[in-house]
């Protein structure tokens, strides 16, 4: 099971507007789908490129 929490974050609003816009145009459901992925893709770039260089 995987445990959700809420959390509430400051935007500036012309990432609100992209973020509206993805949704307007359906490419994401909702504005919280579009966080949760740009969240995790975020997560897999940085820790995959911090745990390559410590690897080397």
């Amino acid at each position: 099971m995987v445990l959700i929490k809420l959390i509430t974050c400051h935007i500036p609003e012309q990432y609100l507007a992209g973020i509206e816009n993805l949704v307007n145009m359906n490419v994401y459901p909702n504005r919280s789908e579009v966080i949760r992925v740009a969240i995790r893709d975020l997560l897999k770039a940085e820790l995959g490129t911090i745990l390559q260089k410590s690897q080397e």
